[in-house]
């Protein structure tokens, strides 16, 4: 398993970024990716240590990240890490006690590349996707 990000759950994709770079500190930032298969809007944010950031805003009012927002909770979400084949790393999360938290689905921000949703036995959400050599395009330095 390669990391690739955090994801934080966001309300605007524009206020993350800018609460971000302000706190954190990324200035690298890829497109804004919409993403109707898994409900949300994505970009990925680089701070100068090479630390990644996904912030998350809801594609719809019946996003799944909503209710993050409306309660406040979850809002730093999950950590996601590559790997190169997600049946069997699925399979070895779950007899480590992890649950799958939805099916597999193709992401937009990864070329269509699967991602699944896993909870931790100590209750930390972890993402899988399936693209071992995926970059992130940065396109924009402020």
């Amino acid at each position: 398993m390669i990391f690739d990000h955090i994801g934080i759950v966001v309300t605007e994709l524009s206020d993350g970024r800018t609460v971000l770079r302000e706190s954190l500190g990324p200035r690298a930032w890829t497109e804004e990716f919409a993403d109707p298969v898994n409900d949300v809007h994505v970009q990925f944010g680089r701070d100068a240590a090479g630390l990644c950031y996904e912030l998350i805003a809801p594609f719809s009012p019946k996003s799944p990240v909503r209710r993050a927002l409306r309660t406040g909770a979850n809002i730093t979400n999950h950590v996601a890490y590559r790997v190169a084949d997600l049946a069997s790393q699925r399979e070895r999360l779950l007899g480590l006690d992890f649950s799958l938290v939805a099916d597999a689905r193709p992401a937009v921000a990864y070329g269509g590349a699967l991602i699944q949703f896993f909870m931790s036995p100590v209750f930390s959400l972890v993402e899988l996707i399936e693209a071992p050599y995926h970059e992130h395009r940065y396109i924009a330095e402020d």
